[in-house]
């Protein structure tokens, strides 16, 4: 089927004008909200949007705070001030990604609901998820980290792979077209949270699993992560996901270790056996 993208405006709790993508779909099975990163933007992921699709799903995703059009939007046009969250900061930027997942919910009111986001925007899925787990039928989390200062590079994430290349972007992916692409990107920008929030907007983004958070509602999730993922990796997804049992009560909670892939799994050199194991975990926990 050939897929349709709408690109559209809502206006935040603040007043601030949010950019939107709905890849749509005639009678999804279910729809998907998107959560993308730090320092890129959301139709980075259109063809997995397409892909997405292809298998029954309608995808929905904003471009955050500070990101894409929406930054360009609240600082007239100016790319240098890409990343600048804007009045009310980090909490602001999670409240507009939760309004936007309201009003995905009363465009698509009757079918699951699932969450997906990646870097940052797993963590915006996480402080989405701890706070109220009810409007999501599934979660799933990709270059995520248990969000401790132990367990979270606040570093250079680009340091163990500087021999690699000169662009700054070769911790994204093994592929060198992606790095390449991530490069040559106006809207891309480099991703360091203290850089552009600030500390004390940085350190919104540490907390744990709510302590009996499956009482509200026990919801399936899925983790993917790189071996080689600088920003947390293997040890501190198992970490985040022993927590999500132990502390927070869920009782279906999956993790996938691509071994040799870096941060950005869905533009990875093996993206297809991602691609594909998302979404037979998706289909096997939604409906």
């Amino acid at each position: 089927m050939a897929v349709t993208r709408k690109d559209a405006t809502f206006k935040d709790p603040m007043g601030v004008a949010i950019h939107y993508h709905v890849w749509s779909h005639p009678q999804p099975k279910a729809v998907v909200q998107l959560v993308h990163g730090l320092g890129e933007h959301a139709l980075r992921y259109e063809a997995l949007a397409g892909e997405l699709v292809a298998a029954g799903y309608e995808v929905w995703a904003d471009e955050h705070r500070g990101h894409g059009p929406t930054g360009l939007g609240q600082w007239g046009g100016d790319r240098s001030r890409l990343g600048r969250l804007g009045k009310g900061g980090h909490d602001a930027a999670v409240d507009a990604v939760r309004a936007f997942g309201r009003l995905i919910r009363a465009a698509r009111p009757s079918v699951p609901f699932v969450l997906l986001g990646h870097s940052w925007g797993s963590f915006i899925a996480q402080i989405l998820l701890d706070t109220d787990p009810r409007p999501y039928d599934a979660v799933v989390l990709s270059g995520t980290a248990f969000r401790t200062l132990r367990d979270m590079n606040g570093g250079d994430l680009n340091a163990r792979f500087k021999r690699l290349g000169t662009t700054g972007y070769e911790w994204l992916s093994r592929d060198a077209a992606v790095v390449a692409a991530a490069a040559a990107d106006p809207l891309m920008f480099k991703a360091s949270a203290i850089r552009v929030f600030g500390i004390r907007d940085a350190l919104r983004l540490l907390g744990k699993p709510p302590r009996g958070l499956a009482a509200e509602r026990d919801v399936p999730l899925l983790m993917v992560v790189g071996s080689e993922d600088p920003l947390g990796g293997e040890r501190s997804v198992r970490r985040l996901a022993e927590a999500y049992i132990a502390r927070a009560g869920l009782t279906d909670v999956t993790v996938i270790v691509y071994p040799g892939a870096q941060h950005e799994v869905f533009n990875e050199t093996n993206r297809d056996e991602v691609v594909h194991d998302v979404l037979t975990w998706m289909d096997a926990h939604i409906g």
